[in-house]
């Protein structure tokens, strides 16, 4: 899959300990490339790391993006040949309370990680992963485009807005006329899936809650919400990387990743359809109200990686909530070896890509 593309290559992934990095590190050591991991510390208590054993797949560096020196000793001792980068401070509210750390992470961590590429003679592919959160958002109803106006009124939103500033100056500068290396940078949000415990988000709160036999608050629960499987925008990074790595798309640039029209949902829909699998599962509105401002909406038009890049999603509502639910389901309920779950997982959505006719889940013809 993904024109075979990973097999064998050298793959450092920073924010391999997050949510999406851990699944991404584990279906690229599906995909059989060869996976270094470059994070600071683990996010949460459990971690998906942890819980699926990456530790043992792949090789874990300990690192701080913020500190150049490190990650620069990660890419020198490492070599890699493709880098998928994701490390950062993930959280809109947390951004109110560490606004300076939350620049300096998510701003100069990425300078540092592109400074490093272009230093590197061995890199040829790099996928810098953003938020959807860097658009400017007026709650538009349609999709915000990739050349839409970037920035936010919080620390988190302007920051993921300066990264993507400076992954286009870098590449414009460095990367796009001549060079060897491919730069791309991808824009998704509000993933949701199993093995994610983070804090201050809908289905991590759920879980928590409903493990304890205890009733989950919610803040806002007629907020709409992208709501989209982990591994629908990360079948997006990899075709990205592997197109550019292959050739077949001619330089890079921003792409969206989001989910379709009909997946788009208030978090109350969400809360309902995900009790369903979750016995004696409840929910109350939290009371108080905070001065953190929240979106009410941020939605994305994904028509420039359907051209490009033959890209869409594939879940509907019901099952990107089903993927979810059954995974904490069988963590929490029914004990099963999450691991082999995890890849049960990728092997079905990577079925369902095949029979959706996704270029990338085509096998090539050798």
């Amino acid at each position: 899959m993904f024109k075979g593309f990973y097999n064998g290559k050298k793959v450092l992934v920073t924010g391999h300990t997050g949510f999406k990095g851990s699944w991404l590190s584990l279906w690229l050591s599906e995909l059989e490339a060869n996976v270094a991991g470059f994070s600071a510390y683990l996010p949460s208590s459990p971690c998906n790391f942890e819980v699926l054993g990456l530790e043992r797949l792949l090789k874990h560096i300990e690192g701080d993006v913020r500190n150049f020196d490190q990650i620069k000793r990660a890419f020198d001792s490492f070599q890699p040949e493709i880098v998928f980068h994701l490390a950062g401070q993930p959280l809109v509210r947390r951004s109110y309370s560490e606004p300076k750390k939350t620049f300096e992470t998510n701003v100069m961590g990425t300078v540092n990680v592109l400074e490093c590429i272009r230093q590197s003679d061995r890199v040829n592919v790099s996928v810098m992963i953003t938020s959807d959160k860097c658009y400017r958002n007026l709650e538009w109803v349609w999709g915000y485009r990739e050349d839409d106006q970037l920035g936010g009124g919080d620390p988190y939103s302007a920051s993921k807005g300066c990264a993507e500033m400076v992954i286009n100056a870098y590449w414009q500068s460095f990367f796009e006329r001549g060079n060897k290396v491919k730069v791309g940078s991808t824009r998704a949000g509000n993933v949701i899936g199993g093995g994610d415990w983070g804090e201050d988000r809908i289905v991590p709160d759920c879980v928590r809650a409903w493990a304890q036999s205890e009733p989950v608050n919610i803040r806002n629960p007629h907020a709409t919400r992208p709501w989209q499987f982990v591994l629908e925008p990360l079948s997006g990074y990899l075709w990205l990387g592997a197109l550019m790595g292959t050739g077949d798309l001619r330089g890079g640039g921003a792409f969206n990743f989001g989910p379709k029209d009909n997946v788009i949902q208030p978090v109350d829909s969400l809360i309902e359809a995900f009790q369903k699998y979750w016995e004696g599962a409840k929910w109350q509105l939290k009371e108080g109200n905070s001065m953190k401002k929240e979106s009410s909406l941020l939605k994305l038009c994904c028509d420039k990686a359907l051209a490009c890049l033959n890209w869409q999603s594939i879940l509907s509502f019901e099952e990107t909530v089903e993927f979810t639910a059954s995974w904490y389901r069988n963590f929490y309920q029914q004990d099963a070896n999450i691991l082999t779950y995890s890849r049960r997982q990728i092997e079905e959505y990577c079925s369902l890509g095949k029979e959706r006719r996704m270029g990338w889940a085509e096998r090539e013809e050798r």
